[in-house]
């Protein structure tokens, strides 16, 4: 039988066969000028995948595998769980066309952004995926038919027509990337022709099809990709990786913890309200009185020409306070905060976009969406209210340090191959959530209560997130109640509310990876904590590690420091929750 390590190789190198894309943003880039087959053949080849590698996962003999490569196989039969479900029962390519500018905008993207490689490789990659854009394509629409019980969404159709230009830009700028290098490199100046007809034809199939979904797709399509309870439910239970888990026991979890922390902000809005708003009497309505202080904060915001030099800045503070603190180890890989690039931009405000761990000291992105050119001055203003100065503190935590571009370069150090390749978004939207709730208990900003409100205003919204996602997809929620429960009972502004809407209804479940991933991270805390307490000698470890009046905010517990803790989470590597709990506590 042969060892682990080669089965895993194995494994790595079909899967990145398969996805040409995934293999280019993990850093294999022997597939670099290939896309996926989207067509039906290809979708039977990935079912295939999936059968082929879980009967030769499961036949391997556990006793001669170590713990962590028992851990390391349960992974990778979860991953093929997943995308075996995708496969034969999400089928998106059938009605979602809006999945085509993630792929090309991805698959094209990593190579003009990052500098793996000298220029003219990188190009001629691009060429051979600019040529096989026309064939994707021709795929894409025979796919795009919708299935019985689901049509093609009208709303992702909608989407993808108003981004695919995004997709064109990124032919462009590949040329142009060549034409300012020509001059000095011979194997450039070589390339450009091929490169410049790659892209022409690239943009006439992008424009054709385009024209396609407007004339055709979009005439036919229907409603918003909801997905119903049902698919809802094991869509649910795939991503998050557990199939206890209900969208039933989501909703309810997140709707205690909204009542929660709103009931926290009321009390908090009410002895802030003098400073804020100190010629006014406080009104006796509680959402009034958090608004009205909210308000006041969110006028300290940085106009859309700085909101990039906003973050930078906050960074550095978070940064040293980091270090002051003994919260957890920095890292060096290079950091660079930019605008979201367009094809991105109808999926999130801020993102970041990292790269794999072949890859891993190519530059990793903090995305910051900026306010379209084209809103009218009171949207934009409401933009820049929502991205105001702590509340940019805040996302920065979240999408930088400690958050996603801390834990992703820990982890792509991970010694497990599998955990270091194959991530998973309720581990890295649940740490992002939790982490910046530990920065929170341990002073960052201890000074500026207006900060702390912001804080749990940022909370909230990921139990609203979570009240949203599942009640979109499964209790038919109206725009009008979504948008009440967000701007009114939630207190966001109406451009963030209206950009989360349109997000609720072109996702699903991954709004509900922030509420419940953070969640399972608090819960994996107090686990370890108990465990420190009974090793330190405590007679009742459990009562040692108080419970939370609203989230986090343990104190000392005997045994238990955070950084140590947290460095041996992130260190582990990218693992579902439940896999993750079995490494760090046993059982």
């Amino acid at each position: 039988m042969p060892d682990f390590a080669t089965v895993v190789e194995r494994f790595l190198d079909d899967a990145f066969s398969l996805d040409p894309v995934d293999a280019t943003i993990i850093g294999r880039h022997e597939h670099d000028d290939r896309w996926p087959d989207l067509s039906e053949r290809g979708r039977i080849a990935r079912l295939e995948f999936c059968d082929r590698w879980t009967s030769e996962l499961i036949g391997l003999d556990a006793a001669t595998l170590t713990a962590d490569e028992r851990i390391d196989r349960d992974r990778l039969l979860l991953l093929l769980d997943s995308t075996r479900f995708a496969a034969a029962e999400l089928r998106p390519e059938s009605w979602d066309p809006l999945d085509l500018v993630y792929l090309f905008g991805a698959g094209l993207f990593a190579l003009l952004s990052r500098e793996f490689a000298a220029l003219d490789v990188r190009l001629a990659s691009l060429a051979g995926r600019l040529s096989g854009i026309p064939e994707v394509l021709a795929a894409a629409r025979a796919q795009l038919g919708g299935l019985e019980g689901r049509p093609v969404s009208r709303l992702h159709t909608e989407t993808a027509i108003a981004d695919f230009p995004g997709v064109v830009e990124l032919a462009h700028a590949a040329v142009a990337t060549a034409e300012a290098a020509e001059g000095d490199d011979p194997a450039v100046a070589a390339l450009l022709p091929r490169l410049r007809a790659a892209a022409g034809r690239a943009e006439a199939a992008v424009d054709a099809f385009v024209a396609h979904l407007v004339s055709v797709a979009l005439p036919a399509s229907e409603g918003e990709g909801r997905l119903g309870p049902d698919l809802y439910a094991r869509r649910l239970q795939h991503l998050m990786a557990d199939s206890q888990l209900t969208p039933e026991r989501v909703l309810a979890e997140a709707e205690r913890t909204f009542d929660t922390v709103r009931a926290e902000m009321v009390r908090l809005s009410r002895a802030l309200w003098p400073t804020w708003r100190p010629d006014e009497a406080p009104p006796s309505d509680d959402g009034r009185l958090v608004r009205g202080v909210l308000d006041a904060i969110a006028a300290d915001h940085p106009t859309a020409d700085t909101l990039l030099d906003e973050c930078r800045s906050a960074l550095r503070r978070i940064e040293a306070f980091c270090q002051a603190r003994d919260v957890i180890g920095l890292a060096s890989e290079p950091l660079e905060i930019a605008w979201t690039p367009r094809f991105l931009r109808s999926f999130a405000n801020a993102m970041l976009d990292a790269p794999g761990p072949f890859d891993r000291a190519e530059r990793t992105f903090f995305f910051i969406t900026p306010p379209d050119v084209d809103w009218p001055p009171e949207r934009t203003e409401s933009y820049l209210r929502e991205q105001n100065r702590r509340q940019l503190a805040i996302v920065t935590i979240h999408e930088a340090v400690p958050g996603h571009y801390l834990q992703i370069a820990f982890g792509n150090r991970a010694p497990s191959r599998v955990r270091s390749v194959f991530g998973d978004s309720l581990y890295a939207e649940g740490w992002a959530v939790y982490v910046t709730q530990v920065m929170i208990d341990l002073g960052f900003a201890a000074d500026d209560p207006a900060l702390l409100l912001a804080h749990w205003k940022y909370f909230l919204r990921a139990a609203t997130n979570a009240i949203l996602d599942v009640r979109t997809h499964t209790a038919g929620l109206t725009e009008a109640e979504a948008i009440e429960l967000m701007v009114v009972d939630a207190f966001q502004e109406e451009a963030e509310a209206h950009a989360k809407w349109r997000r609720a209804r072109l996702t699903s479940a991954q709004l509900s990876t922030y509420f419940v991933g953070s969640m399972a991270f608090w819960d994996l805390e107090r686990a370890v904590r108990v465990q420190r307490a009974a090793a330190s000698g405590v007679e009742d470890p459990a009562a040692a590690v108080p419970r939370s009046r609203i989230v986090g905010g343990l104190g000392e517990t005997p045994g238990f420091k955070y950084r140590a803790h947290l460095e041996s989470v992130i260190s582990t590597g990218n693992l579902p929750l439940p896999l993750l709990r079995r490494v760090i506590v046993g059982g």
